[in-house]
């Protein structure tokens, strides 16, 4: 059965999968990053991963996977296959891509940056299905984006669009690592909320979720912590679409599991910001929850493949092979070149 390696890796674990050409998960399965023993053993963590990955598709699917997706964090040169920066991870300038493709038998192999990959199953896949611009922000430990645009995703002229965390939005306010002060993250994230609630409820232990459970419950010091951050996303938000006019903004990471608590004083304090000649965008939860980012590694792969089939010469005269799914009985021949990966895998 026909099929690519989808890899999402984050700061703790990865999270990977087979995908057959339908979108449907043929095999799942997680392991620790394991960056306490240091960015070389990160590596070649992954590189065993993707590796055991292609031997289990090679005993039970039959053949091993066609090409493969990974998705990671930090600064990412996608063009060049190059993990530039990751703070998390400790490395600097790795050359992911040609090292999986040298560990995977020469396969074609996609590099992707995890917000924008995760932006990219969200829009084909998930909370912005048929939405044709939006924009996908994660509320986890730090704050991102994603620009969805027709489909796919606007990387920018040097690969760090959407990075909305480091507007700033409270000048003078708290620094961030990146060097200015009263950023976005640092004031909106789910570790801000659990930062702010701990300093506030004077219990070292608490995090953003149990802010959350105290603002359902009508603590007054929860409600002003909750309060805060919603109006510093407000207006973050409010500067992003008024540079990009998206037609969706879609909220996830941790800090969305909220759900309505965040979700309703968010719509109100966004609406009340947009003046006459703005438009209100639908603001909704992300769809896919933490499968997004090996989802849209699988998509990066299949989307690769088909370009590179597109692009394969042909004999002259010859007609050039189609990757779509053909009758039993053998292949069909097409000249149209294939068209980019849209599965129809059901929303989580």
């Amino acid at each position: 059965m026909r099929h690519v390696i989808a890899l999402d890796v984050g700061g703790t674990g990865m999270k990977a999968a087979l995908v057959g050409a339908d979108g449907t998960l043929l095999h799942e399965a997680r392991r620790p990053t394991g960056r306490d023993r240091g960015p070389e053993a990160v590596v070649e963590t992954i590189l065993d991963f993707a590796a055991d990955l292609r031997a289990h598709g090679l005993a039970h699917l039959g053949e091993p996977a066609a090409a493969a997706g990974v998705a990671v964090p930090g600064i990412v040169d996608a063009d060049r296959g190059i993990a530039v920066y990751a703070a998390n991870l400790g490395w600097s300038d790795v050359p992911l891509r040609d090292l999986l493709s040298t560990r995977l038998e020469g396969i074609p192999v996609a590099l992707g940056h995890d917000v924008r990959t995760g932006g990219l199953a969200e829009g084909r896949l998930g909370a912005g299905q048929g939405t044709d611009r939006f924009l996908f922000v994660p509320l986890g430990t730090g704050i991102a984006g994603a620009i969805g645009i027709g489909g796919t995703i606007e990387p920018g002229a040097h690969g760090s669009a959407g990075e909305i965390g480091h507007i700033v939005v409270r000048p003078g306010g708290p620094p961030c690592g990146c060097g200015q002060r009263g950023c976005l993250e640092r004031l909106a994230s789910a570790s801000a909320v659990t930062k702010a609630w701990a300093e506030a409820s004077g219990d070292p232990t608490a995090d953003a979720a149990d802010c959350a459970k105290a603002v359902r419950s009508g603590d007054p010091r929860a409600a002003d912590v909750w309060q805060n951050a919603v109006d510093a996303l407000a207006d973050g938000l409010l500067t992003a679409l008024t540079l990009l006019d998206p037609q969706t903004l879609i909220i996830g990471g941790g800090l969305a599991e909220a759900g309505e608590t965040l979700f309703t004083p968010l719509r109100a304090a966004v609406a009340v910001r947009v003046v006459e000649f703005q438009t209100l965008p639908e603001i909704v939860p992300a769809a896919l929850g933490d499968a997004a980012g090996c989802l849209g590694a699988g998509l990066l792969a299949w989307d690769l493949l088909a370009t590179t089939e597109a692009n394969e010469p042909t004999e002259p005269g010859g007609p050039t092979k189609s990757t779509a799914p053909t009758e039993p009985g053998g292949p069909t021949e097409s000249t149209e070149p294939p068209t980019p990966f849209t599965p129809t895998t059901p929303r989580r």
